[in-house]
């Protein structure tokens, strides 16, 4: 394989991660404009660097032109839970998806590594459209709690440093550190449904907020200036008591004022 055709190869491949992080996010959004919890927290993505690739064809004693097809990570997305539960939610919303097969799974949370590694790993295939017509490409997907990916990240910056030959006194380290990580996700999933009542509190009064600053924006512009000032203090007013009932009541109460304006500036 010729070096110069090496930009030629990766591009479909940094095409489906950039189309892949867009496609996930929009998940994300998705569940959070419907007012709901999303199992996904965050999304990254990468394509192997051209040395790495190299590196481990070499390691697996693969051929340059067997690349694309004996390494299915090339792609690589990371996708970052909240709780152990979710990544469960998540590898299910992709096997129900039309516009990813699903070649392989493998599930190093109830199987995990000797090192104390642990996350959820889906291979899929993924097409992208080119100039010269459709490719399919293979995408390794990572699901990881926050903590297990804390974890794998260090990981993963020891074995690169230490040439996968990591001395011992570390490892035992790693290992406990491990161990620590498995408490933690244990201990969150125990409380889940408290945090998630608190996040969803804690969304809901965004929301409402920008509600109420939109509109008092908008009143600005058609109402009088006085009305508006009342209006914008007793926001201010309700919004220091911290309480949320007022403030949904406030905000409903609001909506109506500005309707009545859009309604007298259509005459």
């Amino acid at each position: 394989m010729e070096i110069r055709l090496w930009r030629e190869i990766l591009a479909p491949y940094e095409l489906a991660v950039d189309e892949l992080v867009v496609k996930f996010n929009h998940i994300i959004e998705e569940f959070r404009n419907v007012g709901e919890y999303s199992p996904i927290e965050l999304v990254t993505g990468r394509v192997k660097t051209i040395s790495s690739i190299l590196e481990k064809a070499q390691k697996k004693n693969i051929s340059l032109d067997d690349i694309e097809k004996e390494i299915d990570d090339i792609a690589g997305i990371r996708i970052i839970c909240q709780f152990v539960e979710d990544i469960y939610k998540v590898a299910d919303i992709i096997r129900k998806r039309s516009d990813m097969e699903v070649k392989a799974e493998q599930d190093y949370i109830k199987n995990r590594k000797n090192s104390g590694y642990r996350s959820y790993h889906m291979n899929v295939y993924y097409d992208v459209e080119t100039l010269k017509g459709t490719k399919r490409i293979q995408v390794e997907i990572q699901i990881r709690t926050l903590a297990m990916n804390f974890w794998a990240t260090i990981e993963h910056s020891l074995q690169y440093k230490y040439k996968q030959n990591i001395p011992e006194h570390i490892r035992e380290r790693l290992t406990s550190a491990a161990e620590a990580v498995l408490i933690l996700d244990r201990e969150m999933s125990e409380v889940r449904d408290e945090i998630m009542d608190a996040q969803q509190s804690f969304t809901m009064k965004a929301n409402i907020v920008a509600d109420i600053l939109t509109n008092i924006q908008n009143l600005y512009k058609v109402a009088n200036k006085q009305d508006v000032i009342r209006i914008q203090d007793e926001f201010f007013k309700i919004y220091q008591e911290g309480d949320n009932e007022k403030l949904e009541k406030f905000s409903k109460d609001l909506d109506l004022i500005s309707q009545r304006y859009r309604a007298q500036s259509l005459r």
